[in-house]
């Protein structure tokens, strides 16, 4: 079965009483902006991770827009488990914000990653056509080669631009792996 939805006024009054808000987004997703008190638990994550954070309250799960939430509600619900209710926040920290309600905000972390990838792929593409269009036709073979690799990223899930800008120097802190002890 899935969450029922929430509004976000509805949403923060279950948390006022002890409900438990859980992002699904990506960690840098996450750094960039999030509500606060939120617990991070991204999606990519979601099978090994322990819910077990709830102790009984209801859980409420948010993403950017709703639609990772809606588009795994089945997956979320089974996550939650039964002994506790699980919600959606529906249109997720965007509209959480539209409701005038908190946001954290550190614009010193980096761009979420798949913006990174749209601004590089973007511009290598119309670089490679201006290029092809007043110095060399040669130049067009920059977009062919953008255009795979974003065919190639859809249909295998594997971006390689994505791990080579998750490298990149301004993203190491957004990515680093947690030193354990």
């Amino acid at each position: 079965m899935s969450p029922a939805t929430l509004s976000p006024i509805e949403a923060k009054r279950l948390l006022d009483q002890g409900a438990v808000l859980v992002d699904i987004r990506e960690t840098d997703e996450h750094a960039r902006e999030n509500i606060p008190g939120a617990r991070l638990m991204p999606l990519s994550k979601l099978d090994a991770a322990d819910l077990a954070l709830h102790e009984g309250n209801p859980v409420i799960f948010h993403c950017r827009s709703g639609a990772r939430t809606q588009g795994n509600a089945a997956r979320l619900a089974a996550t939650a488990g039964s002994a506790c209710d699980a919600y959606i926040l529906e249109g997720g920290l965007d509209a959480w914000k539209k409701a005038g309600l908190p946001s954290a905000v550190d614009r010193r972390q980096p761009l979420e990653l798949q913006r990174q990838v749209q601004i590089g792929a973007g511009s290598m593409a119309f670089l490679g056509t201006m290029l092809g269009l007043l110095v060399s036709q040669w130049f067009f073979i920059i977009p062919a080669f953008v255009g795979a690799g974003l065919t190639m990223a859809g249909v295998t899930g594997f971006c390689g631009m994505a791990r080579i800008l998750r490298k990149a120097p301004w993203n190491r802190t957004a990515f680093a792996q947690p030193k354990h002890a």
